[in-house]
């Protein structure tokens, strides 16, 4: 990103991906404690982390493009707009806050720092779930950054919250949250051995909306595009 150099854009890929994941797993923590209907439980899960990538996103995007996502720095990668040395980085940064922010989620709430979870997801139906999760979230950041950039915030938390009740999954949609969320033994949780499985759909679902994103977007004609300075 202009403007700001490699290691003030890792340090807010760093904090803006902890503090995403200390929210996805400290509201569970809290909507568990607070009621035992799941539905419920999901819900105050889903607001907290919709609200908090709006946030993120609007304060940490101008620095670092707030990618907090392996899978969505792919793409950027992918479309050569971080060398790979960048995008490495990225990847680092993304995976280590991420586990801070388990860790911050469970001092907050006297639990053992890091506890690898014993939840089971798992099977076809979840890996389709986070193959559909990934796509629809690139292509609306994708489209999103062509047509409406001052609302992807909006756009990605709508997208993620409605996400939450559309996949089976309850979309992840993010190998750095996957990998945090493997060390908490609580509402979020996932195996580490279910991880592989998940990481690999998110992969391959994000790509898939890159493809179809960069033949959907492309303006027609031989001429250059009108739009060209509004595409990624």
């Amino acid at each position: 990103m202009p403007g700001f150099d490699l290691s003030r854009r890792l340090a807010a890929e760093a904090l803006g991906t902890a503090l995403l994941v200390a929210t996805v797993v400290g509201s569970g923590i809290m909507a568990e404690s607070l009621t035992k209907d799941v539905a419920l439980a999901l819900l105050g899960n889903t607001i907290a982390t919709g609200a908090m990538l709006v946030v993120l996103i609007t304060t940490l995007g101008p620095i670092s493009g707030a990618h907090f996502n392996p899978a969505v720095t792919l793409i950027f990668a992918l479309k050569r707009d971080l060398t790979l040395h960048e995008a490495s980085s990225y990847f680092a940064v993304q995976i280590i806050g991420g586990i801070a922010g388990t860790m911050v989620a469970h001092a907050m709430f006297a639990l053992p720092l890091l506890d690898p979870s014993m939840k089971i997801r798992t099977g076809g139906a979840q890996w389709f779930a986070e193959g559909v999760a990934a796509f629809g979230l690139v292509a609306i950041i994708l489209a999103g950054i062509r047509f409406e950039r001052a609302s992807v915030p909006w756009l990605v938390g709508l997208y993620i919250t409605a996400a939450y009740w559309f996949t089976a999954s309850t979309s992840f949609a993010n190998p750095a949250v996957a990998i945090a969320r493997s060390l908490t033994n609580t509402f979020s949780g996932i195996r580490p051995v279910d991880l592989p499985g998940f990481i690999a759909a998110e992969l391959c679902g994000a790509v898939a909306g890159l493809m179809l994103m960069s033949w959907l977007l492309r303006a027609s004609g031989d001429g250059p595009s009108i739009n060209r300075e509004a595409q990624l």
